[in-house]
This record gives structure tokens, C-alpha cells and sequence, in this order.
């Protein structure tokens, strides 16, 4: 008879580790696959009463290295962040920091105007104003006697 030892919180530690393989292809398994994205920028979402905002956190990108996109109501934000490298000339002794493709897609309300779409970067902060379209009020119909 074998003995298999059960150890609930591997998944857990495995989880505080490295949470980026629950969202990668073959997930916890282990299974090598080639992710969409190598990290996942924080991105607030703000709702004012002529827009809605978005707020990216991607320092150490360049404004050259994003792109924002917009398709059939979904609006995509892409880029990378290049890698230092690390060797006895940079003196660089530890990188943390995650480098590479990022992405993310949101899908937006039918009152966002997709064409006065406006994106600004400052300071690692990437800024996506999205308008409003214009509420249409119901309108009254009169009937006239023929």
C-alpha cells in the first residue's frame, strides 16, 4: 500500500508566490504555455457624468511602447516594458520589477462614445478618457386627425 501525503496549503503558497500562473495557459498544473500577457498593469475605472475614466499604472513604459485600442465596443490597452539587463556593467543585483507584454480589454457601456476616445500618459500613469454620448430623451408623438 502506498502513502500519499496531502498537503492543502501547497495551492495556497503556490498562490502567494506566484499568482501569475493561475491566469496563464495550464493554470496550476504546471504546463508551459505562451501567455497572453507577462504582467497585468492596475487600472482604476472612475464614471463622471460626462465620461468615464481609466487609470493605468504602467511605470517605466515609454508613451511609444502602448498602445490603446478600440473595437466593436471593447477597448484594449497593450504594450511592453523592456527588460534591463542584468550583468556586471549596469551593476544591476536584483530585479523585481515585471517586464515584458502587458494587456487588458474592457468592454464598454453603449453610452461611451468610442470615436472621442483621448489617451494621455504622465508620470507612469497612462489616462483613457472615454465621452458619454448624449442621452436620448423619449420623444412625444403627436397623432393628428386625418
Amino acid at each position: 500500500m502506498n502513502i500519499a501525503r496531502f498537503e492543502p496549503w501547497t495551492f495556497v503558497d503556490l498562490l502567494n508566490r506566484d499568482p501569475r500562473r493561475i491566469a496563464t495557459p495550464g493554470g496550476v498544473s504546471g504546463t508551459t504555455g505562451s501567455p497572453v500577457a507577462d504582467w497585468v498593469p492596475a487600472v482604476d475605472i472612475i464614471e463622471e457624468k460626462g465620461r468615464f475614466l481609466l487609470r493605468a499604472d504602467v511605470p517605466g513604459v515609454s508613451p511609444e511602447d502602448i498602445d490603446v485600442s478600440m473595437d466593436k465596443g471593447v477597448l484594449t490597452l497593450s504594450g511592453e516594458r523592456l527588460a534591463i539587463a542584468a550583468d556586471e556593467d549596469t551593476g544591476v543585483q536584483r530585479i523585481e520589477r515585471e517586464t515584458g507584454r502587458f494587456l487588458r480589454r474592457f468592454t464598454l457601456p453603449e453610452t461611451a462614445d468610442g470615436e472621442g476616445v483621448v489617451a494621455k500618459y504622465a508620470d507612469g500613469i497612462l489616462e483613457v478618457s472615454i465621452p458619454k454620448t448624449p442621452e436620448i430623451q423619449a420623444r412625444r408623438i403627436t397623432v393628428e386627425a386625418a
